[in-house]
């Protein structure tokens, strides 16, 4: 049987979504955050013609706002959590053609920045509380920092898995096996750095994201002072390179918070089973990334939802799900 890792737009049979939960990890944009986090939710439930999801909160507090804030079907549950992050504490899953397998991976907290307790156990439970079988792999990876497009084909960057502050004694050819062995992954597409100030040090789901097999799209920066351009004239280049179908998308531009830059990216969508869900920023550029998805996926419809204050907890609505395909 052929281990492969599905691709985001095969069909799910839930969603894992964490729920700001503690005040401390957000501060003043937490209640924002919140409301932000269950519009997602709701818009991927989308009445129940989308996918069943799964609201996950850390404390009784945080399910009591969860269950005000969404839709009758919406799944809250509360169970010992980190950070909102699942995409990179949940288990990946993958099928062999006849099981679907967990994958539960190392974490230490983005290159040791952040300690959360509950971050290293959420995967494994959030598995085997939905009946999947759970194995451990001997290295650290983070969802984030790859895409797949169901085929075989990954995508990745050197400024996230190759830093010496995950897998200090892994070069790229012991990686490349480790997505061979763990996730079925026969082909990596290496890009170089991530976005400016991204704390996960380039997690590709800001940067580079499949649409169909051997499809990528790729912002490209319409302002001189747009901080990502050189990585986006990079990334484009490299993925032409490498023979992937490249369309570009436009970039958020100059996002600041605090005074100083931050990772806001378009590419940070969720691909649900109806819906494909685009954060959006405020920025003059959202309606035409909104309208450039339309093309992209017939048959979901895209929505477009604000997700400023989630970004100022580090990421954004891909950064906070895990799906669980079929």
């Amino acid at each position: 049987m052929t281990l492969r890792m599905p691709a985001e737009w095969a069909p799910h049979a839930a969603v894992w979504i964490g729920f700001p939960s503690f005040w401390g990890h957000w501060e003043e944009p937490f209640q924002a955050a919140q409301r932000q986090i269950a519009a997602f939710a709701n818009a991927v439930h989308d009445g129940g013609k989308g996918e069943q999801v799964h609201l996950i909160c850390g404390s009784p507090a945080a399910a009591e706002t969860a269950h005000d804030l969404t839709e009758s079907g919406v799944i809250v549950e509360e169970r010992h959590i980190g950070d909102i992050w699942l995409r990179d504490t949940g288990a990946i899953i993958v099928t062999d053609g006849m099981n679907r397998i967990a994958r539960n991976f190392g974490f230490n907290g983005w290159g040791r920045r952040f300690n959360f307790d509950g971050d290293q156990t959420i995967g494994r439970s959030l598995a085997e509380a939905s009946g999947l079988m759970v194995t451990d792999c001997d290295w650290v990876l983070e969802g984030g920092s790859i895409d797949v497009d169901g085929e075989g084909l990954a995508v990745t960057t050197t400024d996230c898995l190759l830093n010496p502050n995950r897998n200090p004694a892994l070069g790229r050819a012991q990686i490349e096996e480790r997505l061979r062995r763990d996730l079925g992954i026969e082909r990596t597409l290496w890009l170089g750095d991530g976005l400016a100030n991204d704390h996960t040090d380039g997690h590709v789901d800001n940067l580079a994201r499949f649409v169909a097999p051997g499809h990528l799209v790729i912002p490209a920066a319409r302002d001189a002072d747009d901080p990502n351009r050189a990585v986006y004239d990079d990334a484009r280049a490299r993925a032409d390179a490498f023979g992937c179908k490249v369309t570009a998308l436009p970039s958020v531009g100059r996002f600041e918070q605090g005074g100083a830059a931050v990772p806001a990216s378009y590419m940070n969508f969720y691909i649900g089973n109806s819906v494909v869900v685009v954060p959006t920023y405020g920025s003059k550029y959202d309606e035409a990334a909104l309208m450039a998805f339309e093309p992209l996926f017939p048959g979901r419809r895209i929505i477009g939802l604000r997700a400023d204050a989630v970004l100022s907890g580090g990421g954004s609505f891909h950064c906070s799900s895990q799906q669980n395909p079929l």
